[in-house]
């Protein structure tokens, strides 16, 4: 079988790519397709290493697509004094805003209120000038200390006496599912092999060294082995069970802490600005997404099921009431349209908190032949990749060139900017609307021409959520690698955390377009939609809840749509 490198991952070569896995000997296979796994697949592809990345679920599944949906510089760490973390993040968030993804990390205004008066602006002043003399207003202004009468203009929702003034900044926007797509998919551009819905169930060893991985396919059951030089467990807060599986003594280990956000409309709150709160437990973002303000986070241990970390009662009504002490018109959940939660995967420290473990990334070769990596931050995934594939490379017989991918843009980036500038006549040529243009363009940048490919039907919005184009939903399949109905839903779209029907008004017609792309008979449309619908109401009722454990009772009851999949894996073993 032949097979020529392409960006286009489509039911044909996911097919494709399974028998790849089982028949070819690889440079490097990397288990785990969130962010750190995407940035390490890029990296080894871009140095010419024959490489493979698998995903036991779908890309970005676990917390590469629950986070704020920032590339922030790491502000709060030069409290703790960690200037290294920080310029790191700032050069990586200029890098990835300038040049490598410019359609998927944009600029994103901020204000930080100000409580007290004197120090507390003395002392931001000389922490954001710090911040912007460290690469943290190369393309953006410098801060702007703001009166409160200067702050209320850019936030005027905000209580006049929560706050004595302000301080306007910057840090930028990302759609963190998509972008962690869109990095594998420049990887598979590159040459890498990808393939979702494909666990690691087994490993296989020569004395000590680890040479072959064995992985069962989690929608058809079929196991077949991939050989390699070297692994790399990129699999975050999953990176204990995998050592464990392999049957390693740990470097290090990761500790799982649960991070929750809302989702609420734009006119329940009136603001021209993102905002950083700083409160007692956590930093409280609020976000612009579009026509929502995205409101988090909290920052609790978790120590239960990993794939599906059940918001409560308490983690919502905790955001509420945060909010509500320093907003002028009060939020109640019934204006709630989203929620969201995700697990950070810390590396475990000796502090008793989740907020004081490092953010800082590990890498270490754990036995022969498999590296692991764990820890840091979204901002610095091209970095943390990099690290990982560095030290992998002890064991991969190939020669090597040094790391290229601060110099190459992801898909979709090349162009974006002529686009942007001529956006009324990219809207004509395309047959839609600016807003439209706009939306396909800051999703897809220079590849939005073959996401429409057209086709006037495409052209029609998804019944439910008029915000997204019936041509996005079959390119998540043709293109993008989406296999389930959740998959489009929930992350090759935002569907889920931008409606309040939670994606269930659409999901019947979604199904519809996408059984033919995926050779889905009536039953399977079905199961996939009963399933979808069941998963929500799970969700809906673990929000009700008081309790961790109540909560992740209820996700419990609904079992995951890839039917094969090993979820032992999911649960921590309490000894």
């Amino acid at each position: 079988m032949s097979y020529r490198p392409s960006a286009v991952l489509s039911p044909q070569t996911h097919r494709e790519s399974w028998k790849k896995l089982g028949e070819e000997h690889f440079d490097l296979v990397i288990i785990g397709g969130g962010s750190v796994g995407a940035g390490a697949a890029l990296d080894a592809a871009t140095r010419g290493l024959k490489v493979a990345c698998i995903e036991a679920r779908d890309f970005a599944a676990g917390t590469s697509s629950r986070s704020s949906k920032m590339f922030h510089g790491g502000l709060r760490y030069l409290a703790m004094f960690d200037f290294a973390l920080v310029a790191e993040s700032l050069h990586e968030r200029e890098l990835s805003m300038s040049k490598l993804a410019p359609h998927l990390v944009t600029p994103l205004r901020f204000l930080f209120p100000l409580t007290h008066r004197v120090w507390e602006r003395a002392m931001m002043f000389a922490g954001f000038s710090l911040y912007d003399l460290m690469g943290g207003a190369k393309s953006v202004p410098f801060q702007k200390h703001l009166s409160r009468q200067g702050a209320l203009k850019l936030a005027p929702g905000l209580k006049h006496d929560a706050l004595v003034g302000g301080v306007r900044y910057f840090d930028t926007l990302v759609d963190d599912a998509r972008h962690t797509m869109t990095v594998l998919r420049s990887a598979a551009h590159y040459g890498a092999t990808l393939r979702t819905s494909t666990q690691v169930v087994g490993f296989e060893k020569d004395g000590q060294r680890v040479t072959g991985a064995t992985v069962r396919d989690a929608d058809t059951g079929e196991t077949t082995v991939i050989h390699a030089d070297a692994f790399i467990n990129a699999t975050g807060v999953w990176t204990n069970e995998i050592q464990q599986l392999a049957g390693v003594e740990p470097t290090f280990t990761v500790h799982a802490s649960k991070g929750v956000h809302i989702v609420i409309p734009k006119d329940r709150f009136e603001g021209h600005a993102a905002i950083c709160f700083v409160t007692e437990k956590s930093v409280l973002f609020v976000i612009p997404w579009g026509e929502y303000w995205i409101v988090g986070t909290t920052d609790t241990e978790w120590d239960l099921d990993r794939a599906d970390p059940a918001p409560t009662a308490a983690d919502i009504n905790y955001i509420l009431d945060q909010l509500n002490q320093r907003v002028s018109k009060q939020i109640t959940h019934e204006d709630i349209v989203g929620v969201y939660s995700g697990l950070r995967p810390l590396l475990a420290g000796e502090s008793d908190t989740t907020t004081n473990l490092s953010r800082n990334h590990a890498v270490a070769r754990v036995a022969p032949g498999l590296t692991s990596v764990a820890g840091g931050k979204y901002t610095t995934y091209r970095v943390i990749g990099k690290d990982a594939v560095d030290k992998a490379l002890e064991d991969v017989r190939a020669n090597a060139p040094e790391s290229v991918t601060e110099h190459t843009p992801l898909l979709g980036a090349d162009g974006f900017h002529a686009l942007k500038n001529s956006l009324p006549a990219l809207a004509r040529r395309l047959g839609v609307t600016e807003d439209q243009a706009s939306h396909l363009l800051y999703r897809y940048g220079s590849l939005l021409d073959d996401v429409v490919d057209n086709d006037p039907a495409g052209l029609r919005p998804i019944p439910g959520a008029p915000a997204y184009l019936e041509a996005e939903v079959r390119y998540a399949v043709t293109h993008e690698g989406a296999l389930h109905l959740e998959d489009v839903l929930a992350r090759r779209t935002r569907i889920t955390m931008e409606y309040g029907h939670r994606g269930v008004d659409s999901a019947q017609a979604v199904a519809d377009i996408i059984a033919p792309l995926l050779d889905w008979d009536e039953k399977t449309k079905r199961a996939e939609v009963e399933s979808f619908i069941a998963r929500t109401k799970a969700q809906l009722a673990a929000e009700k809840a008081v309790t961790d454990q109540a909560a992740n009772a209820k996700m419990a009851q609904t079992p995951d749509v890839r039917h094969h999949l090993d979820e032992s894996q999911d649960v921590i073993d309490p000894n």
